[in-house]
């Protein structure tokens, strides 16, 4: 957390010492794009907000990688319950246990968070369009843990529909297993570690084959 901090205070300096730069030269060209006013979880809010800061970064942080333009956003979500929340998804961040392929789709989990309307049925509807398909047990619980978040799912249903969405194989092989996982937590560890024995065996048995 500390470090994730740092690193938005030093965008905060970046961004006061570029400002003063271009304040004291009269020389190139320069476009001023408003930044994006302060965002404390008012659902009406959420629509201006998210447009501004795709705005910003298409023309001032294009070139900036993933992590930094979502902590420019995160920079304008203050005040009331909003510090909670960033605070949380700061230190999920750093932790490693939730990850972004781009701004956008971070912008595009604040819109359904924060965006109005019925968000649990968003989130059903969401949750059953996953599937694991090829992908390792590991990269889809990214995007199961992407999904869930902010969803009303006590632990039950999360297992449930975690269950419903990774591969037969490895379901059975869980559910024969002498002691079940008793926690959203335990399906994680157990179907990853799992299917990673799984994806081992495999590369194994093609190798002896040759």
């Amino acid at each position: 957390m500390a470090v994730m901090q740092a690193q938005i205070q030093a965008l905060i300096a970046g961004g006061v010492a570029a400002r003063r730069g271009v304040e004291g030269s009269n020389t190139g060209s320069y476009m001023e794009v408003a930044k994006p006013p302060v965002f404390n979880r008012e659902v009406g809010r959420v629509g201006g907000f998210i447009t501004v800061c795709k705005l910003y970064l298409r023309m001032k942080m294009r070139e900036a990688m993933v992590e930094e333009q979502i902590q420019w956003i995160l920079l304008y979500v203050q005040r009331r319950s909003a510090d909670v929340w960033k605070e949380n998804t700061l230190e999920d961040l750093e932790a490693g246990e939730i990850e972004y392929e781009s701004a956008g789709e971070f912008l595009a989990g604040l819109k359904r968070k924060f965006g109005g309307g019925n968000k649990e049925a968003v989130k059903v509807a969401e949750l059953r369009k996953l599937e694991q398909g090829e992908r390792t047990v590991k990269e889809f619980v990214q995007e199961f843990k992407r999904a869930v978040r902010g969803s009303e799912y006590k632990e039950r249903l999360l297992i449930e529909e975690f269950k419903r969405e990774m591969n037969g194989m490895i379901r059975r092989k869980l559910m024969e297993a002498e002691r079940l996982p008793t926690s959203i937590k335990q399906w994680y560890e157990c179907a990853t570690n799992l299917d990673r024995y799984w994806r081992e065996s495999r590369r194994e048995e093609k190798r002896l084959r040759r």
